[in-house]
């Protein structure tokens, strides 16, 4: 199985859902493809939304640049997780996590914000990663991700002012949610109850991705108090 589509698997498989589509199915490489609006841009991960006038159909595709695909082909952050390979990772994981978000939430006709596609694919990347080190190295809780993933990330300085700002409290959110996960598992890691604690954890990411984007803020300024 290819990596986006192991990827899109991994997601599928914590939060519980299916979708009867594969993102290789939906994945642009080539720019001179995207719409004269999108060839342009010089991100390495975009996701294209279109929908009809009435909204009954969507169009969506998922463009990753080839030299990402690449270097990831050539180190499988599947197989080992590292720091020459967890940026490329996290993009590709950021670009499957749209995809699967918008496909599963379309296919339940239910609506979507930009705050939220992006709050779900914070949380989605943390998430993901850590699960990832912790089969590739067990015993060890890899208590940097956070900070990684949050503390230390940098925003494009060619993003608009109403992006950046978008950007920020999707982060905001995640990282409050995320840090409260973060403890659970730590603290019942050093105990014996971690298997009890890792299914409580999946239980709530499971109800926290089927939530609305309102019901979502509010289950994290609830919990994170």
């Amino acid at each position: 199985m290819l990596l986006l589509s192991r990827l899109q698997e991994l997601l599928g498989g914590i939060y519980d859902v299916r979708i009867a589509h594969d993102v290789y199915d939906f994945l642009v490489t080539d720019r001179a493809r995207l719409p004269a609006a999108a060839r342009d841009g010089g991100a390495d991960e975009e996701v294209l939304v279109a929908e009809s006038v009435d909204g009954s159909e969507m169009a969506l595709s998922l463009y990753l640049d080839p030299a990402l695909l690449q270097r990831l082909a050539q180190a499988d952050p599947l197989t080992r997780l590292h720091a020459g390979n967890v940026a490329d990772c996290l993009t590709a994981l950021e670009g499957v996590s749209h995809f699967l978000y918008l496909a599963w939430n379309a296919a339940h006709d239910k609506p979507v914000s930009l705050l939220e596609l992006e709050l779900q694919a914070e949380v989605d990347k943390y998430v993901a990663s850590h699960l990832l080190l912790r089969h590739q190295c067990p015993g060890h809780f890899p208590l940097e991700l956070r900070r990684v993933l949050f503390e230390r990330a940098r925003l494009d300085p060619c993003l608009s002012a109403e992006r950046v700002h978008l950007y920020r409290e999707a982060s905001l959110y995640a990282e409050r949610f995320c840090r409260r996960l973060e403890h659970r598992l730590a603290r019942t890691r050093a105990g014996s109850a971690a298997g009890v604690a890792d299914r409580e954890v999946f239980a709530e990411l499971r109800r926290f991705y089927r939530l609305t984007h309102a019901r979502k803020r509010a289950h994290i300024e609830r919990t994170s108090a």
